[in-house]
């Protein structure tokens, strides 16, 4: 089934934390946060999900490095144990909200910067693909073929290469797709086939690519043969270890990558 990519309309592709002095950050806000709301260090703890332990840790660092006590701690009396913030912790709470806020800020600023440059926004979309896919290759829509029910979707490689992709008509609108859109391409290493055979009628399948073998990992089971397009992209190939010794497949030896056009899934970037 056809996928689109995640929406990247706000992207966040530079992040970062604010750490102040390298020991005062986030987890050290929330928890003066808590101990403020609770009054107790252990419901503190609790809430943010940090151990009694941990949570005495991080107060006696933060009362140690700063010039003023940040947290006032009573233990036992008549009237009981309790926890505090001082003057110095809740100033100190409002600083790291009102850094935080301007550091927010700024990441916002550099990632429009960064969406903003189309030859950055491109290289950034292909980073963040996440899949379970083995094989990720990126091109551009060059043809849409329509049928009775299925349309026929040409993408050219960068190499040069052309894969040819069936997927339903209704995916056309859900997918939004056009001629010159860029396009994702994801292949199970299980779909593909290995052959010497240049004649791709021999299989029936729509596309065939050629390539050199770069590298094989074998076990008991299956073995993987990794293989360069011309384009310098590299495939995953599943196949058995008696196909592989059948075939006498080594490095450095040139091949025909086959597969359907029902085997891509076809995403494009948003």
């Amino acid at each position: 089934m056809p996928i689109k990519t995640e929406d990247n309309t706000n992207p966040h592709w530079v992040e970062a934390d604010l750490r102040l002095a390298g020991i005062l950050d986030s987890r050290m806000i929330a928890l003066l946060k808590a101990i403020q709301q609770s009054g107790s260090i252990n419901q503190a703890a609790k809430q943010v999900g940090l151990s009694y332990k941990g949570a005495w840790q991080i107060i006696e660092r933060a009362n140690n490095g700063s010039p003023k006590m940040l947290i006032s701690t009573a233990i036992g009396g008549s009237k009981g144990g309790g926890t505090c913030l001082t003057d110095a912790g809740q100033a100190f709470i409002d600083l790291y909200t009102r850094l935080e806020q301007q550091h927010q800020q700024f990441l916002t600023n550099l990632n429009a910067t960064l969406a903003a440059d189309t030859d950055t926004r491109l290289l950034l979309q292909r980073l963040v693909v996440k899949t379970s896919a083995r094989n990720q290759l990126f091109g551009n829509i060059i043809a849409i073929q329509l049928g009775a029910v299925n349309a026929e979707i040409t993408v050219k490689l960068k190499g040069g290469e052309q894969v040819l992709v069936t997927i339903s008509l209704t995916s056309i609108e859900s997918l939004g797709l056009s001629v010159g859109a860029d396009a994702l391409l994801l292949v199970n290493n299980a779909d593909i086939l290995l052959t010497l055979d240049a004649n791709p009628q021999r299989f029936m399948l729509s596309n065939r690519l050629s390539c050199r073998v770069i590298r094989i990992q074998q076990d008991e089971i299956n073995a993987e043969v990794m293989v360069l397009l011309p384009g310098g992209e590299i495939l995953a190939v599943l196949i058995s270890p008696q196909n592989l010794k059948n075939m006498a497949i080594e490095q450095g030896q040139d091949l025909w990558a086959v597969f359907s056009s029902n085997s891509p899934i076809l995403g494009v970037m948003s």
